[in-house]
């Protein structure tokens, strides 16, 4: 598999984020590894590990959303080998989280590895948290 190969599944995976957030999980979960090993940590609860518990994680976070917009994306840094890949970006989106009537800005700090699989390059881990700008030392500290 090229690196041209693995552009096409990034897109397709920015798309099926885009679903995400218009409240529609069922891209996602499509791109996401169906090996034990599959692990997902979101912005809203502890990182899960096992495509049972990463499916009902993704429910969990858009069960919460809608009427998105698309996302835009920007590249930080990536890697693509002979069967694993990842991706480190920043995700900009707007939506209505939760009960709230109006659109929310969302910006999240993402790393997302790729696995070749089959002949198929599939999500194996996903990590986002809201952290894309500097902040104090002190606000790692558990209280």
């Amino acid at each position: 598999m090229s690196g041209a190969d693995l552009d096409r599944v990034v897109e397709q995976y920015h798309r099926a984020l885009d679903a995400i957030v218009q409240g529609d999980s069922g891209l996602q979960k499509k791109m996401f590894s169906g090996r034990d090993d599959v692990s997902l940590a979101n912005p809203i609860g502890p990182p899960v590990r096992g495509r049972s518990a990463v499916e009902q994680t993704m429910d969990r976070a858009v069960s919460q959303l809608r009427e998105g917009e698309p996302t835009t994306f920007e590249r930080i840094s990536e890697y693509t080998g002979t069967d694993l890949a990842y991706i480190v970006e920043i995700e900009r989106t707007q939506a209505k989280v939760g009960g709230a009537d109006e659109l929310s800005r969302i910006s999240l700090r993402v790393t997302t590895i790729f696995r070749l699989e089959d002949g198929h390059w599939k999500v194996i881990h996903r990590h986002a948290d809201p952290i894309t700008s500097p902040r104090p030392i002190e606000s790692i500290v558990q209280g």
